[in-house]
């Protein structure tokens, strides 16, 4: 008995474990994501999102980039360079 609970309790971590990381939902479908399609030599980069099952399609906005429009199921993005800052000066 207590054998069948221990074992049911690794198979629930196991799933809560897969879940949060969210590449199981992510190979689903079930939520959206983004890839990158190309870089420019300015560092300023385009990404084209995909709607899940369950979200929309992703918000860039937030990371300043510009919401192109719409192809084939697809929303793309253009994303100025990140900047980067350090302490360390440069020489």
């Amino acid at each position: 008995m207590f054998l069948k609970i221990l074992l049911t309790g690794v198979v629930l971590i196991a799933a809560m474990v897969a879940i949060k990381d969210g590449r199981l939902l992510a190979r689903a479908g079930l939520v959206g994501g983004c890839t990158q399609i190309s870089v420019a030599p300015d560092g300023a980069s385009w990404q084209a999102c995909k709607r899940g099952r369950l979200e929309d399609y992703p918000n860039l906005a937030g990371k300043s980039c510009i919401s192109v429009g719409f192809k084939r199921g697809r929303e793309y993005w253009h994303c100025p360079a990140e900047l980067i800052s350090s302490q360390a000066p440069r020489a």
